[in-house]
C-alpha cells in the first residue's frame, strides 16, 4: 500500500531509467517537445473551455508532484543511460494518473516517446516496468491505457504487451481540439502472474537470437 516515503521513485532496466519529472528539466523537456511537435500534435490533450488554457511546464510539474505525494499519480520522465556516459538522454514521458485505492485499486497510464527513438522498444519496456511496479510493489489490481484508434504506434505497444482490448469509449477525452474516441486496454494482476517486464524482455532476446 502507498505510504509517504513511496515518492520519489526511480525505476530502471538495462539502459532505460524512469525518474521523477523535476522543475530543472524544463529546458530539456521543452526542447524535446518542440522537436516532436508535429509527431505529438494529433494526440495532444486540449482544453474544451474556449477561455481555458493548458498549464505551463512549472504548473504541470507542481501539480503532478503534489498528486504523487498524495498517492494519486506517478509522473516519470523516460531517459536512456548508456554505459560510460554520465548524462542520461531524455527520450519521453510516462505518467500514471488517477490512482484509486480502496475497493478499486486501479490506475491509468499514458506516455509519449521521442520520434527519433520510436520503434526501438522504449515505450513497451517503460510501460512494462511501471505496470510491474504498480501491480507488484504498490499492490494495485488493474492498469488501464486509453488510446486513439488512429494511433497505430501506441496500439502496437499494448498489443506487444498483451493488454486486453475492453472496447471503444466514444468522445472520451478532449484531444487536439475535439472530443475524441478512445479504445480502452487493461490488465489485472491475475493476467500477468510473472509480471510484464520479464516476458517482454524474453521476447526481445528471442527475436535477436
Amino acid at each position: 500500500m502507498w505510504s509517504a516515503p513511496s515518492w520519489p521513485v526511480t525505476l530502471s532496466t538495462g539502459s532505460l531509467v524512469l525518474r521523477p519529472i523535476r522543475h530543472r528539466d524544463r529546458a530539456a523537456w521543452t526542447a524535446l517537445r518542440h522537436r516532436n511537435a508535429r509527431w505529438l500534435a494529433p494526440w495532444e490533450a486540449s482544453n474544451p473551455d474556449p477561455e481555458g488554457y493548458l498549464p505551463t511546464y512549472h504548473q504541470m510539474v507542481r501539480s503532478l508532484t503534489g498528486q504523487a505525494r498524495a498517492g494519486a499519480a506517478l509522473p516519470f520522465l523516460i531517459t536512456e543511460q548508456h554505459p560510460g556516459s554520465r548524462d542520461a538522454r531524455l527520450v519521453g514521458q510516462l505518467t500514471v494518473s488517477g490512482i484509486t485505492w480502496g475497493s478499486a485499486m486501479t490506475a491509468t497510464l499514458g506516455y509519449w516517446v521521442d520520434a527519433e527513438r520510436a520503434g526501438r522498444g522504449i515505450a513497451p519496456t517503460a510501460v512494462a516496468l511501471v505496470t510491474d511496479y504498480c501491480l507488484g510493489e504498490l499492490g494495485l489490481h488493474r492498469m488501464e491505457i486509453n488510446i486513439r484508434p488512429e494511433n497505430v504506434a501506441s496500439l502496437r505497444v499494448v498489443e506487444k504487451l498483451g493488454f486486453r482490448d475492453e472496447g471503444l469509449r466514444p468522445r472520451y477525452l478532449h484531444i487536439a481540439g475535439e472530443w475524441a474516441d478512445h479504445r480502452s486496454f487493461a490488465l489485472t494482476s491475475e493476467d500477468v502472474p510473472r509480471g510484464l517486464l520479464t516476458p517482454w524482455l524474453e521476447s526481445l532476446h528471442q527475436r535477436h537470437d
